[in-house]
């Protein structure tokens, strides 16, 4: 039986040991939490450097909301006595005080996200002590991102509303010709996989860590404290204590400082408890969103299927629409072939070159068509040209005897081509009689 004076002396070097935080650091913490939101906009630092916002410019792009908040917090208390519940602080305190709140706060920046985590394994990884601001900073940034650890209806009204808040961001990148921030495209962004993507890659991660950092400052404390000589302390309870036991052990505040609260202390240093709870927790809501993505896939996929369905019926639409001014141009061009030309005559092989359904004459089949008028430079059109010209001086009465020399004198160039090229001469001898009807006429 300890004596009652040795038994408070021990109690009080217990109380010591056990509480590794002062009371000013958990009122630090509690602060920053409450004020590392403050005065939020609804946008994201970057939509803040993009659009060049004031508070961008004040804080040079670096942790633009967190700055902010910190600094709108210290001017509300600043600027009214009422309000200024620092104000019995001394001033070493208040410096304290202030430096923990800052860096805390900072440390909620999503951009800080993985260095944060890095440096904190590899604090774990060293036989020196966790730094205090550091083990507060992810304790808060670890709350500020656990949704995803909390049942699902928190999590998923949570969800719904943050993605909101990116979505109307995302209105007004558009509004102002901006590109879209990640996940802040209403018609595109998958919710389903963002979520998957969050907790695997962020959230779990996190927690994981915050476990081992917790486990690590904690349990010293504890083989400390059970080497003080305590009656009933025994580290072994921290894996035989079940969370009923937490639960009904938490409410019991009234008792004197003995075995009750000596026991609350030890029931929330549950480590594996704590540990299995959330990783339960989390498994649940990752279930959960694969489900809402597999359904999420079908219906994109469905949709697609229609989409392709509809798209190949308004392009045959098309085509039926695109066939009829093709038959018109036909019959077009086929009534003005029964008229009779003066100005050219046709060659009965002449090739022919589709468009619009039809067959221009006096092109070669791989060669585009440049209309009625677009030069020609191969020897038949040459020789067709000339002909032509001669015609036209027929018909107008002006041709005379030096004419009839020189157009002999071309008919003797096609009679000279008639061995290599069988479709001049064919196309010669048709302009030739033409030339002999209209001497005769």
């Amino acid at each position: 039986m300890i004596p009652m004076g040795l038994q408070g002396a021990l109690w009080r070097k217990f109380r010591k040991h056990m509480h590794w935080l002062t009371e000013l650091e958990i009122f630090a913490m509690i602060f920053a939490a409450a004020i590392h939101d403050y005065e939020h906009t609804g946008t994201t630092n970057n939509f803040h450097i993009q659009t060049r916002s004031d508070s961008a410019i004040l804080y040079n792009d670096r942790s633009v909301l967190e700055n902010h908040h910190v600094s709108a917090a210290y001017h509300l208390l600043q600027d009214d006595e009422e309000m200024n519940i620092l104000s019995n602080l001394s001033k070493d305190d208040w410096r304290e005080f202030r430096a923990l709140v800052i860096e805390m706060v900072l440390a909620t920046d999503m951009s800080c996200h993985f260095q944060q985590i890095k440096a904190m394994k590899n604090a774990l990884q060293q036989p020196e002590g966790i730094d205090k601001p550091k083990a507060l900073s992810l304790l808060l940034h670890t709350a500020d991102i656990s949704h995803p650890a909390k049942t699902w209806d928190l999590h998923h009204r949570w969800t719904m509303c943050l993605l909101e808040e990116f979505f109307r961001q995302g209105d007004k990148e558009a509004e102002l010709g901006l590109p879209f921030s990640p996940l802040c495209d209403r018609k595109s962004t998958m919710v389903a996989q963002s979520q998957i993507g969050f907790i695997d890659f962020i959230v779990e991660p996190t927690f994981t860590v915050l476990t081992d950092m917790a486990e690590k400052i904690v349990t010293p404390l504890i083989d400390e404290a059970s080497h003080s000589g305590m009656s009933g302390f025994r580290r072994s309870s921290l894996n035989s204590i079940s969370l009923s036991e937490v639960k009904r052990s938490s409410v019991k505040t009234t008792e004197s400082e003995g075995s009750a609260s000596l026991n609350c202390s030890i029931l929330t240093g549950d480590f594996k408890c704590f540990k299995t709870t959330w990783t339960e927790v989390v498994q649940q809501n990752r279930e959960k969103w694969k489900a809402q993505a597999s359904k999420d896939a079908e219906e994109k996929a469905k949709k697609e299927a229609e989409e392709n369905v509809y798209q190949g019926t308004d392009e045959k639409e098309g085509d039926e629409q695109d066939g009829k001014p093709g038959e018109d141009v036909t019959e077009a061009k086929t009534e003005n072939s029964k008229e009779p030309n003066h100005g050219e005559s046709k060659s009965a092989d002449s090739s022919k070159n589709p468009v619009n359904g039809t067959w221009q004459s006096g092109m070669s089949k791989h060669e585009p068509y440049q209309g009625k008028n677009a030069p020609r430079t191969d020897k038949k059109m040459y020789l067709h040209h000339t002909v032509g010209e001669e015609k036209q001086h027929v018909q107008n009465g002006e041709l005379k005897e030096d004419n009839k020399l020189d157009r002999k004198d071309k008919f003797s160039v096609g009679d000279e081509s008639k061995k290599t090229d069988g479709h001049v001469e064919c196309k010669l001898s048709s302009e030739h009689k033409t030339q002999c009807q209209c001497e005769k006429n």
